[in-house]
């Protein structure tokens, strides 16, 4: 009995020895796995910060690339396909690749012709490994329509295999229509102030002359005037110096006309009044200046005709007009008239059987100080002139001529009335 206590008492012991390293065990796996938990939980929150920041980083490329209106898109230099990521080009991108890629330089032919073969031979160097950066500006065609639009690319190599030859290239786009249109209108300006300078020169040298030779005259005959004593002969001085007192008279006047129209310092003054009437009267005028052998005559489309515009200007168009014909018509007619208006506009012309313009000269005569003949008399101012005061009026001066056929000069402006 006693040996059967003391074996049931050894085997409780072990039992306890057991219970107890299991109760260990349990309680070390707990640790541990508690410790790992804890290991496994900050691994988990920092790869969620992480990936928080990715997409923090996703959005902020994407707004960036959305601001500035940009694709971004790579090439497999193996296969030549290229390949858009993502594209902010925004509004009026009327041309995109297939979303499963295309030929890079496939893609090329949808460039304008002036830039498509520049452009192809930059990409190929790029892609063979010649080059490791690519940039370029194109017009890019809009396809079933007559339509292009300007784009820049850059590129750049960023994986080459062991032998030095590409395996990836990255890229962007973005559209530079404004940009273009910036840098054209500097150009413009630039091309303006430089004429601008070069007429400023040119009409200060034509004036120093135009000026010089009325200036001249009078002076000389003013001169000469006391040391005459004939009667017909002072006469006759007076008579020039008179002439040319008109002369040198006229160019100011034209000349200050073109510059305070051009400066908009002389608004235009509308008045009604009968076209008929005023033209009437300004032929009159120049009826003592036609040479013999000449016929001034009118041809108007109606007996009255009520018109709303500026009076002076339209009297001085049609004065320099007439004058020119007279001056240039040795013999036939002239004919001043206008015809029936239309859509509110009226065409008056002055037709002659003068001398005639050659075609090259049609439009440089409109230019200041300009002369088909340096032998008849004259500023160059007349033409120009008209010009300006036509334009101001909203209307046009144009010219229909031929060396030996003569000249019909045609002035249409909008009326009222």
């Amino acid at each position: 009995m006693t040996e059967l206590l003391l074996y049931v008492s050894e085997q409780s012991k072990l039992t306890d020895v057991i219970i107890w390293a299991i109760l260990i065990a349990m309680l070390l796996f707990a640790i541990i796995l508690l410790f790992w938990q804890r290991k496994v939980g900050e691994s988990l929150s920092l790869e969620l910060s992480q990936l928080d920041k990715v997409k923090k980083k996703n959005v902020e490329y994407d707004f960036v690339l959305r601001a500035m209106r940009l694709s971004t898109w790579h090439i497999d230099p193996k296969t030549m396909m290229l390949t858009f990521d993502n594209d902010f080009r925004g509004y009026g991108n009327e041309w995109m690749p297939d979303d499963s890629g295309s030929n890079v330089m496939e893609s090329t032919f949808q460039l304008h012709e002036n830039d498509s073969e520049r452009v192809r031979q930059s990409m190929d160097d790029l892609c063979s490994g010649r080059k490791s950066e690519y940039h370029e500006q194109y017009q890019v065609k809009v396809p079933h329509t007559s339509k292009t639009y300007w784009e820049e690319s850059y590129a750049m190599v960023v994986e080459r295999d062991i032998n030095g030859m590409p395996l990836s290239i990255i890229g962007t786009s973005m559209r530079i229509d404004e940009r273009k249109a910036i840098e054209e209108a500097l150009v413009e300006a630039r091309f303006r102030a430089e004429e601008s300078d070069r007429l400023k020169t040119a009409f200060l040298a034509n004036m120093s002359h135009e000026i010089r030779t009325p200036l001249n005259a009078i002076v000389g005959f003013t001169a000469l005037l006391p040391d005459v004593q004939e009667a017909e002969e002072r006469s006759n001085l007076l008579n020039l110096i008179h002439e040319n007192t008109q002369k040198l008279l006229r160019i100011v006047d034209d000349v200050v006309s073109i510059s305070k129209i051009e400066s908009g310092q002389e608004e235009a003054v509308m008045t009604s009044f009968d076209l008929v009437q005023v033209l009437s009267v300004v032929v009159d005028q120049y009826m003592p200046n036609v040479k013999p052998g000449v016929v001034l005559s009118t041809d108007f489309a109606s007996p009255t005709q009520l018109v709303t515009t500026d009076l002076n200007r339209l009297q001085e168009i049609m004065r320099h007009l007439i004058s020119n014909a007279t001056k240039f018509t040795d013999q036939g007619a002239i004919v001043v008239g206008f015809n029936a208006p239309q859509n509110d506009r009226i065409k008056m012309w002055v037709t002659d059987t003068g001398k005639g313009i050659a075609p090259e000269h049609h439009k440089r005569i409109f230019e200041r100080f300009f002369k088909v003949d340096e032998f008849i008399p004259g500023a160059g101012l007349g033409l120009s002139t008209c010009e300006v005061m036509a334009y101001s009026l909203g209307g046009s001066v144009k010219v229909e001529s031929a060396l030996g056929q003569g000249a019909t000069f045609t002035v249409e402006i909008p009326i009222q009335g």
